[in-house]
């Protein structure tokens, strides 16, 4: 279901997240990667696996395989339809150019699952400045989505989304880094869930209220803007943090802060970070509509609603193959296994499978385990 893509897609996140800095490109790399999220009655996990090589002094290409195994009995699943199971594929390609203090930076990636077709095309240019102490990147992806439904080989639908990004790096001190995060995304067409359904007051029923189908607005602007900072300590430990201000035009407005502690021991690295997040719910979000067809729009989505989210993380990875001595082929190797417990509250989004009266039910409560564990060789 719709749902759990944005799940999905931040789990695959994790592993692709970095990008090549302007100016060098990424070194040969292989990932090999186990994930798993498990909370709320819905379980993720599955495999994936990243390469990354250099050809000639100028190019460098990358390609990703990742697979998520669903399966989902979560709140919005038992309460109006049966747990069911998933899988998704994803394919990535991707390459990087550089030429002077200039990279660039293309890929093409597509996702498949029973019931969502998903296309996205990415470029990006980065441009180091004064003496490499600051680096500006542009960046621009567009999504192609095709929604359908299991139960209904003739529903499809179309979604189109733009991201704009500008981004600027500088090295404040010789101990501190600052990224500046400007991102702009344009959704339009089928932007709901075709599953999902809203709740309304029925006096004629004995529970005290029936369903019908959500329906979205068919546009969606959102503008995001970010801080991140590193400060490198003198005992080669470093602080992070990070703020990140969500807006869109469905009336969510968001806050995360995310602080970090990074210390490396010998051949090991930890890592333990804290991260909140708070937001307003979308302008047609309800959790219980006054009427059938209340409103223009109508959604129930327990991400559109208010709510207040805490993630706990702790990570270590373990170079277990060092320069200069390598193992044949190999420069190094790194072992890396990372664990996040996430909690989120949910201010009014009620959790209607309690069977308590109308009105009455308690909120939602959503804990979460998220679970990495990956190799990493360089050669």
């Amino acid at each position: 279901m719709l749902c759990l893509r944005h799940i999905v897609i931040a789990l695959a996140g994790l592993l692709l997240g970095s990008t090549a800095l302007a100016g060098v490109l990424p070194e040969d790399r292989s990932d090999v990667m186990y994930h798993l999220y498990e909370g709320g009655g819905v379980r993720i996990d599955g495999p994936s696996v990243l390469m990354r090589k250099q050809v000639g002094s100028s190019t460098s290409f990358v390609t990703n395989y990742y697979v998520d195994m669903i399966s989902s009995a979560s709140i919005d699943v038992i309460t109006t339809a049966s747990p069911y199971t998933e899988e998704r594929t994803q394919w990535s390609l991707g390459m990087d150019y550089l030429r002077g203090n200039t990279t660039m930076s293309a890929s093409y990636t597509t996702s498949t699952e029973s019931d969502f077709d998903a296309k996205t095309y990415a470029f990006a240019v980065s441009q180091d400045m004064f003496g490499d102490l600051t680096t500006l990147t542009l960046s621009y992806a567009l999504g192609d989505d095709t929604v359908g439904r299991s139960d209904d080989p003739l529903f499809e639908r179309e979604a189109d989304r733009q991201q704009y990004g500008v981004g600027l790096t500088q090295i404040l001190t010789r101990n501190m880094i600052a990224t500046l995060n400007y991102q702009v995304v344009t959704d339009e067409g089928f932007l709901n869930n075709p599953y999902r359904t809203v709740r309304y007051a029925d006096p004629s029923v004995p529970r005290g209220f029936s369903f019908e189908p959500e329906l979205y607005p068919n546009t969606r602007t959102s503008n995001a803007l970010g801080l991140r900072m590193k400060y490198f300590l003198p005992y080669r430990a470093a602080l992070e943090a990070e703020y990140r201000y969500f807006t869109d035009t469905w009336d969510i407005e968001g806050h995360t802060a995310k602080l970090g502690y990074v210390q490396p021991m010998g051949p090991f690295t930890f890592h333990v970070k804290y991260r909140y997040h708070d937001q307003t719910g979308a302008h047609f979000f309800s959790d219980l509509f006054p009427r059938a067809q209340a409103t223009n729009f109508r959604g129930r989505d327990k991400e559109l609603s208010p709510l207040t989210s805490h993630t706990l993380g702790l990570s270590a990875s373990w170079e277990f193959i060092e320069q200069p001595e390598g193992w044949k082929f190999l420069k190094r190797g790194s072992l890396n296994v990372s664990y996040d417990f996430l909690a989120v509250d949910y201010d009014e989004f009620s959790d209607i499978s309690s069977g308590q009266p109308v009105g009455s039910e308690p909120l939602y409560e959503l804990e979460a385990d998220i679970i990495q564990i990956y190799f990493s060789f360089w050669y």
